[in-house]
């Protein structure tokens, strides 16, 4: 009884290693990847339907007026 609880608590300790040491490369994997999502979709050409509004710039005299 003692040698299989030996066996449990030794894989757990190298599968928690495991988990340790790969996770700051998953979580680096997905940040790359979330950012190539956005990327890809900046990309893409705006699909306008008549129902979005675009903000006009505000140029360097509407900062002057507004002073």
């Amino acid at each position: 009884m003692n040698t299989a609880t030996d066996n449990i608590v030794g894989t757990l300790v190298v599968v928690a290693i495991f988990v340790v040491l790969a996770l700051p490369s998953l979580i680096g994997l997905a940040h790359d990847r979330r950012i190539d999502r956005q990327l890809r979709k900046a990309q893409q050409p705006q699909q306008t339907d008549g129902t979005t509004r675009v903000r006009p710039a505000v140029t360097a005299q509407d900062v002057t007026r507004a002073a």
